[in-house]
């Protein structure tokens, strides 16, 4: 009996899913356990098993193509097997988002069937008619009478981003073209429009739109769920980095040692949360969640957007040992190929934009921790000390509290001893 396979939940805030790559194709034998596609989702691009034996019968997701979470992913049964009404009931599994929902809906409807048509000559500006022609292929989105069928939403798109809808591919019935249709459709070579006359010289305006990749979705989609719902202020501090640059200096003359500022700031903060309890908790609507155990959650840019590997128990392991943890997964995030048991369950954040030159900065709190703190670099700024003015290696922290977890008070002595282990490093080697 054939067996179907639906686009898997691969993390925490996956909701849909693109197949980066398919390692069978329909017809080949596939054995339980065997790797079938590699799935990318919002964090990483993952390796996908097959669950049975027999041979694939039929693949609802193509490469490159982008699917909800419990959409029909593939099929794999018995050769020869008819599997006509297994994809029937599992094309509507997934839940389609709800604009695109509604103009199927529309489309339905006897008498609101026909789309509003548009002539191409309405819809493009004298000055783009003039332009040299597109080397996009024109597809068939027209109805008998040579004029395109696009829904209102569609065509109001469109019309925002400057689209021609004769070259835009309509998955509605019979050719249609729908917002989603717009939405991800990518120009091939299109045409510049004209300089505008003018006494300084050709000038010309122009864009590119880049569709929006799975992880810059949810980073948009939780850092707005933060942002909006948890109460941030803001707490900064100073630190005196000089005794911190000669610990570091002194700890890296040894042979195969290689500590990092960061590193020292994962392990001072990670102590510092051990006295400081309210720090290491979390907002959960009915309680309140005092974590026992310190999971460093470590900020890393990549190409696409910013991943949060963490490092588990921080506080029990050494400079040396986070150090190779955070190079290891810091890795691992760029290639997109961290797992889930590397970027979930932080108690607290660290985001670090020392070594691109930025001095200071708030950061938004990286649900579920109550706190996230932000590293600038070290500068060197003139400083009393012992009644003189003399030169000093500032290093300025700004640590972001949700206020319905932290008040002003308990992130204020958090820093103070945070600051202690910084200024003193012998302290975390004790």
């Amino acid at each position: 009996m054939a067996e179907v396979i639906y686009m898997p939940k691969l993390s925490d805030t996956m909701t849909e899913g693109v197949v980066a790559e398919w390692h069978k194709k329909v017809g080949d034998a596939v054995k339980s356990g065997e790797l079938l596609a590699e799935i990318e989702t919002d964090k990483a691009t993952m390796e996908f098993e097959s669950f049975y034996d027999g041979v694939l019968l039929h693949i609802g997701v193509e490469k490159g193509k982008t699917a909800p979470v419990n959409a029909l992913l593939a099929i794999i049964g018995e050769k020869g097997e008819d599997i006509k009404s297994l994809i029937g009931s599992s094309a509507g599994k997934a839940e389609a988002p709800a604009e695109e929902k509604t103009e199927e809906k529309k489309a339905e409807e006897p008498k609101k069937e026909e789309a509003k048509e548009v002539k191409a000559e309405e819809k493009a500006p004298a000055a783009v008619a003039s332009a040299p022609k597109t080397t996009a292929p024109a597809v068939s989105n027209t109805s008998a009478n040579g004029r395109i069928l696009a829904s209102p939403l569609a065509k109001k798109l469109a019309e925002e981003k400057g689209v021609d809808l004769s070259f835009v591919t309509g998955t509605g019935e019979g050719g249609r073209i729908t917002k989603r249709d717009v939405d991800h459709y990518v120009p091939y070579d299109a045409p510049a429009r004209p300089a505008a006359a003018s006494g300084g010289g050709a000038m010309s305006e122009s864009y590119t739109d880049e569709p929006v990749s799975q992880m810059r979705k949810t980073i948009a989609r939780r850092l707005g769920e933060s942002k909006f719902t948890a109460p941030h202020f803001y707490l900064t501090i100073s630190l005196d980095m000089d005794n911190a640059i000669a610990a570091r200096k002194s700890m890296n003359s040894n042979e195969g040692v290689k500590v990092s500022f960061n590193d020292m700031v994962i392990k001072a903060a990670s102590m510092a949360l051990r006295k400081h309890p309210a720090i290491n908790s979390s907002w959960l609507g009915d309680v309140i969640r005092r974590n026992n155990h310190v999971h460093i959650g470590v900020a890393v840019a990549v190409e696409e957007g910013l991943l949060v590997p963490v490092i588990r128990f921080a506080d029990s392991k050494g400079l040396t040992q986070i150090g190779e943890e955070v190079k290891v997964l810091a890795q691992k995030a760029k290639d997109k190929k961290l797992q889930p048991a590397e970027w979930e369950g932080n108690t607290f954040t660290i985001s670090n934009l020392g070594m691109f030159g930025i001095e200071q900065f708030t950061a938004i709190i990286n649900s579920p921790d109550s706190c996230i703190l932000a590293v600038g670099g070290i500068s060197q700024e003139p400083v009393v000390k012992n009644g003189q003015v003399v030169p000093g290696n500032i290093m300025k922290v700004t640590l972001s509290c949700d206020h319905r977890v932290v008040d002003g008070a308990t992130g204020a002595a958090f820093l103070q001893t945070f600051k202690q282990y910084m200024e003193n490093p012998v302290m975390m080697l004790v």
